[in-house]
């Protein structure tokens, strides 16, 4: 090995580790739930952290059978706010892991085969 010239040994243990890190936070992220809500608490939906929808309450005041388009809205709106708040708590989960990743360099070559 040449001076200066990257130890593929301890590369490959850092990329190893840095996979395992990932798995363990999308492990993480599927067993998370977030919860989004709408019309002041009317509707609320709870999805996991990987974005699955895993329930929807509805208050029954938010039900008007001359106006469903309403309730839709209140859905549709408490479902992405559920969805940001996923999306959120999986940028704070990958975000270290993603920058760990630049910090990396280019892995002697190797970058393009691992990315």
């Amino acid at each position: 090995m040449q001076p200066g010239q990257p130890n593929m040994q301890q590369i490959l243990q850092q990329a190893q580790q840095m996979q395992q890190q990932l798995v363990t936070a999308q492990e993480e992220l599927a067993e998370a739930e977030v919860t989004g809500t709408a019309g002041g608490g009317l509707v609320t939906a709870v999805v996991s952290g990987a974005g699955e929808l895993k329930s929807l309450d509805i208050d029954p005041k938010a039900v008007d059978p001359e106006d469903t388009e309403t309730l839709a809205d209140l859905v549709v709106a408490a479902v992405r706010d559920a969805n940001r708040a996923a999306q959120e708590l999986a940028a704070q989960k990958m975000g270290p892991l993603a920058g760990g990743m630049g910090g990396m360099g280019d892995l002697g070559g190797l970058g393009g085969l691992l990315g």
